[in-house]
């Protein structure tokens, strides 16, 4: 858990560094998802700053990943909202309004409450075409894209973030299916490949959000699409259970963090702080 936290603060920094290189770079097709603009972002220092604190709290994620359930993990990557949003402050210059911080809490809160009704890590066998099904998933999350840039303002950044939490989600769940990391199996298997397509998927996702909305609203959701997926699975596929009696608590963890993603969707972009970090944008809530 303590890795778990610690991958947090790596992921939460790392936000906030790399949509201050998005937010500086310009856009090449103008489409809500625009490989050029990553690009663009790769070349800024903050960015490739990022993209280690990123790798860093990789390595802590796989730690707790090997011993803790998905959604245990998952919950307590969750502070990374709350870090990216302090971080933001600084780098960004983007002022929090009372109600923003009080959606940020909820999310945090939200998830933090599944964590703790986590029971230990399952030990189920997964079934075979899941490694397949996760491929799948990013093909239909990379199509998706395309949609999602007809999307009104206020949504977008939401919506962006989600998909590159499912992305990231995708990861989390690789991790767990590489059974060994040895030479040549692991070549064979869909995982590493999912694993490869899921990171690669969430950073383009991510890095649209951050240019062309509000980068708290644009974590909450990736927050929101890495934690309820791979709960599910874990839950589902891999045996992952809460402890006994919590099971309530578990549900009311996962309202309150819809909810207060939700929250942050509507609230609009703050004052001082456009999407592309001009004054007096209308774009949601950062």
């Amino acid at each position: 858990m303590i890795c778990a936290l610690a991958s947090a603060i790596c992921y939460g920094t790392a936000s906030a560094l790399q949509a201050l290189a998005a937010r500086a770079a310009e856009p090449g097709t103008g489409s809500a998802l625009d490989p050029a603009l990553l690009a663009r972002a790769l070349r800024r220092w903050p960015y490739l700053v990022g993209l280690l604190l990123d790798g860093t709290g990789f390595l802590l994620q796989i730690v707790a990943l090997r011993t803790l359930p998905l959604y245990a993990v998952s919950s307590a990557l969750a502070a990374s909202l709350a870090v990216t949003a302090v971080a933001s402050v600084r780098l960004l210059g983007t002022r929090l309004s009372r109600a923003r911080w009080g959606a940020v809490a909820t999310v945090c809160c939200g998830l933090t409450v599944i964590g703790f009704a986590s029971g230990p890590a399952g030990r189920r066998a997964a079934p075979g075409a899941l490694g397949w099904v996760l491929l799948a998933t990013i093909v239909v999350i990379l199509l998706s894209g395309v949609l999602l840039g007809r999307l009104p303002a206020g949504p977008r950044a939401l919506s962006l973030g989600l998909g590159a939490g499912v992305g990231f989600g995708t990861v989390q769940i690789a991790v767990r299916l590489i059974d060994s990391p040895a030479l040549p199996g692991l070549l064979t298997g869909p995982a590493l490949y999912a694993l490869l397509a899921g990171g690669a998927t969430g950073f383009l996702f991510l890095t649209s959000a951050f240019q062309r909305g509000s980068v708290t609203t644009a974590t909450a959701g990736m927050v929101l699409g890495e934690t309820i997926g791979p709960a599910l699975v874990g839950v589902v596929w891999l045996g992952d259970r809460p402890r006994p009696g919590l099971e309530w608590a578990a549900l009311a963890g996962c309202a309150a963090a819809v909810a207060g993603s939700v929250a942050l969707a509507r609230f609009g972009e703050p004052s001082g702080q456009g999407a592309g970090g001009t004054t007096g944008g209308t774009r949601r809530g950062g």
